[in-house]
Order: C-alpha cells, then structure tokens, then sequence
C-alpha cells in the first residue's frame, strides 16, 4: 500500500520508474505479484530479486518463519516487534542503490512512513537520513534516497492516494499470507484504521470475523 502510493507519486511528478520488489522470504509473499501486475499494468520496467539466502542470517522474525505466529493488534504493542526483520531495509535500500548506480538512476523511492517509527528502526527519520548520507558518498555517483511520507501516517498516505485515484485493491498488506487479508494482524489494523479515517471501504476482501 504504501510502495503502491509511493510509484505513483514519482510517476505523478513525472519520473520515469525502474521499480524493484525483494522475495526475501517472506510469508506475505503475494504482495510480490501485487506488484508485478501493478508493474504490468503500467507498463514499468519491473524487478523481482531473490535474495531469501539472507534468511539464513536473520532468523526470529514472524514473517519469514512460519512457526512464529504473526502478531495481531496494532503496531504500538510490544508483540508486533515479532515482525521485525533484523536489518532488512538497510540491505534492500543499498541494493536499490547500486541498481541506481547501474543504470544512472538519479533517486531511490522509498516507503517508509511515520506510523512505523515505534516499532521498526529503519522506518525512523534517523536512520532514513543516515542512510541518506552514506547513500550519497558510497559511490561515484551520489543517489538519494527520497521517502516523501516519512513523516505522514498511512492515514494520510491513503488519502494522497485517493486523491490520486488510486486503485488499492490492486495492493496487498496482510502478514499472514492467507487468500483474504486476516483483518487482525498489525498491517491490517491500521490499513483498515486509515480507510475509516478517510471515510472510505477498503476494496480488499477480509476474513470473516
């Protein structure tokens, strides 16, 4: 959802989008064909690089082992820090910013947003600013690393995508991995949250309560 908003936005201000998508393992693995039909629709240059060998080094994570049960409720608990991927989005931003370099791209987009600060580390602005930094002395060629909600909740990540039109049951946030969005895990709560701030009906189907 948030990616989702994200392509849209640089495509809104005109950029032309090499995107990328990561299989690392991850049980919520549908999310990868979201973006591949998205990427289709759109008729993107689009990216899907296996690197699920890194779960041998980071292991304790709900959404790379299935006999870690996915925590429900919201993100501020204490148990969502279960979904927690040790160090993934430092690993996946210094790939995206070698394939930048590569094909004398000139920014990395990057989704992460404020209602993650609590629990997820390289959501925060911190580290976004110091990756940043490193971003831009790393190689020959300086690439920034540009996250336009960094400091917007996916509340209003939403309502800029409807004001975009945005079509999100083209989109998949559900940890579980199911055949409907569980309704309960920490992704689905605040999607849903954000839908009922913007008074609008998320068009993806939900388990039965």
């Amino acid at each position: 959802m948030d990616s989702y908003t994200v392509l849209h936005k640089a495509l809104a201000a005109g950029h032309e989008v090499f995107a990328l998508s990561f299989n690392y393992g991850q049980r919520h693995v549908r999310e990868l064909d979201c973006a591949a039909a998205v990427c289709d629709e759109l008729k993107l240059s689009h990216k899907i690089i296996d690197i699920t060998a890194m779960n041998e080094l980071m292991a304790g994570s709900s959404l790379t082992d299935n006999s870690i049960a996915v925590a429900q409720g919201h993100y501020a608990e204490e148990s969502m820090k279960t979904t927690v991927v040790p160090n993934r989005n430092m690993i996946l931003l210094s790939l995206a910013i070698g394939y930048a370099v590569s094909i004398d791209a000139t920014a990395v987009y990057y989704g992460a947003h404020a209602g993650d600060h609590a629990i997820y580390p390289d959501c925060r602005p911190e580290f976004v600013e110091k990756m940043n930094a490193v971003s831009l002395i790393a190689n020959y060629q300086p690439i920034p690393i540009v996250a336009p909600f960094l400091h917007q909740n996916k509340a209003e990540i939403l309502a800029a995508g409807l004001a975009l039109r945005l079509d999100y049951s083209n989109t998949w946030t559900c940890y579980v991995g199911a055949e409907k969005a569980c309704g309960r895990c920490g992704a689905c709560t605040e999607r849903l949250e954000a839908f009922a701030a913007n008074n609008s009906t998320d068009p993806l189907s939900y388990v039965p309560v």
